[in-house]
C-alpha cells in the first residue's frame, strides 16, 4: 500500500523531468528562430551576427549538452558512443558559427567606423567565445587521451563538465544582454519582450540541473 504512492510520485517526477526536457528543446529552437527572424540575414553585414551567434549558442551549444540528458528525449535511444560523436559535432558547429558571427560584427563595426567592445554584451560575448575555445580544447584532450598521454581521464571529464556549465551560463547571459540591447528592444516591446528575455534561461535551468545530478552520481573527487 505504501509503495503505490511512492511509485506514482516517481512516475510524476519522471514525466515532469521529461516535460522540462521538451521545454528546453523548444526554448532553444524558439530563441534561435526568433533571432533569425528579427535579424533577417543578408540585409546587412550586422544581420549575420545575431544569426550565427543564435545558431552557435542558443541551438548548437544547448543541444550539445542536452544530448547527454535523460530528459533530452531526442537522443535518448542513442548509444553513448553516438552521443559523444554528436556532442563533438555540435560543439564544433557552435565554435565555427560563433567565429563567423564575430567576424561579421567586427566587419560591420569597421565599415561603420564604430568602436569595439563598448558594451557588456560585446565584452561578455568575447569572453564566452574564448572560454568556448578552451572548452573545445578540453574536449579534444578527452577525445584522444592516449595520444596526449592523459592519465587522469576521470578528473579531466569532471573539469570538462563543470567548465562546460560555466561556458553555457556565460553564453546565456550574453544572449540575455543581446535581448536587452537597443536593437532588440526596438523590435520587441512590452510583455513579449519579458517573455523573450526569459527564453534563454529555460534550457539553462534544465542543463544546470542535469550537470548537478550527473556530478552527484560520479564521485571523481
Amino acid at each position: 500500500m505504501l509503495g503505490a504512492p511512492a511509485s506514482a510520485e516517481r512516475r510524476a517526477l519522471r514525466w515532469l523531468r521529461r516535460g522540462c526536457g521538451v521545454l528546453a528543446h523548444l526554448a532553444a529552437l524558439g530563441t534561435t528562430a526568433l533571432l533569425l527572424l528579427l535579424s533577417r540575414p543578408g540585409t546587412s553585414l550586422f544581420s549575420w551576427h545575431p544569426a550565427f551567434m543564435s545558431i552557435a549558442f542558443c541551438l548548437c551549444l544547448t543541444e550539445a549538452i542536452l544530448i547527454f540528458s535523460p530528459e533530452g528525449l531526442l537522443f535518448c535511444s542513442c548509444s553513448h558512443k553516438t552521443k559523444v560523436q554528436l556532442h563533438w559535432t555540435a560543439q564544433t558547429l557552435a565554435l565555427v558559427a560563433a567565429t563567423l558571427g564575430l567576424a561579421f560584427i567586427v566587419s560591420s563595426k569597421n565599415r561603420s567606423e564604430l568602436p569595439h567592445l563598448v558594451s557588456w554584451h560585446s565584452v561578455l560575448g568575447l569572453l564566452t567565445l574564448l572560454a568556448a575555445c578552451g572548452q573545445v580544447l578540453c574536449g579534444f584532450c578527452l577525445r584522444f587521451p592516449r595520444l596526449l598521454r592523459i592519465s587522469s581521464v576521470g578528473r579531466l571529464r569532471l573539469v570538462h563538465m563543470i567548465y562546460g556549465l560555466i561556458v553555457y551560463l556565460l553564453a546565456t547571459f550574453t544572449v540575455a544582454l543581446g535581448i536587452y540591447s537597443d536593437w532588440f528592444q526596438a523590435q520587441i516591446k512590452g510583455v513579449a519582450w519579458y517573455f523573450c528575455l526569459g527564453l534563454p534561461f529555460c534550457p539553462a535551468l534544465v542543463i544546470l540541473k542535469q550537470i548537478t545530478r550527473t556530478r552527484k552520481k560520479r564521485q571523481y573527487i
